[in-house]
C-alpha cells in the first residue's frame, strides 16, 4: 500500500511539471514529462508494483536469485575456461567431423594423411626434406589432391 501511494504521488508531481513546463509553452517537452509520470500509475493499476513488492519481502524469492546467480557463474567460468584453452566449439565440432569424415580423393585407394584417428607407426623413419631443386618440382604433386576435388565438383 506505502509503494502505490508513492507511485501515485510521484505521478501527481510529475503531471505538475508537466503544466508548469506546458504553461512555459515547451509542449513537446511538456508531453514527454507527462508521458514519463504517467508510468508510475500505470504499474500500480496494473498490479505490476504489487506483484514486485510481494516478490522483494520473500526469502525463496531471493534464494531463487541466489541460484540464478550460481547458474550465471558456473556458465561463465566455463565459457572462461573454455576461451583459455584455445579452442572453440566450432574448431572441436569441426575436428570431430573431421575424424568422421576422413576425405578422400575421387581415385585414391587410400585416405589422404592429415591429422587423423590414426596413430603413427614408431618404427617409421622420417622422410628426408626435399632439396631446392626438388621443391621446384614438387608444386605438380601437390596440386594432385585439390585437382582430383575440383574434377569430383566439376570445376
Amino acid at each position: 500500500m506505502l509503494a502505490e501511494t508513492i507511485c501515485s504521488a510521484a505521478s501527481a508531481a510529475g503531471l505538475g511539471i508537466a503544466a508548469v513546463t506546458a504553461y512555459r509553452k515547451r509542449f513537446l517537452a511538456a508531453t514527454r514529462i507527462a508521458a514519463y509520470s504517467l508510468v508510475p500509475i500505470g504499474l500500480v493499476l496494473t498490479g505490476v508494483v504489487e506483484w514486485v513488492s510481494g516478490i522483494a519481502f520473500k526469502p525463496s524469492v531471493w534464494i531463487g536469485f541466489g541460484v540464478l546467480g550460481l547458474a550465471w557463474a558456473l556458465f561463465m567460468t566455463t565459457r572462461t575456461v573454455e576461451r583459455r584453452s584455445g579452442t572453440t566449439r566450432a574448431e572441436r565440432r569441426a575436428a570431430r567431423a573431421a575424424e568422421r569424415n576422413e576425405a578422400v580423393a575421387p581415385g585414391a585407394s587410400a585416405p589422404s594423411l592429415g591429422a587423423g584417428s590414426q596413430a603413427r607407426p614408431a618404427a617409421a623413419p622420417a622422410a628426408p626434406k626435399p632439396k631446392k631443386k626438388q621443391e621446384a618440382a614438387a608444386p605438380g604433386d601437390d596440386f594432385s589432391d585439390i585437382e582430383a576435388i575440383l574434377k569430383k565438383h566439376g570445376i
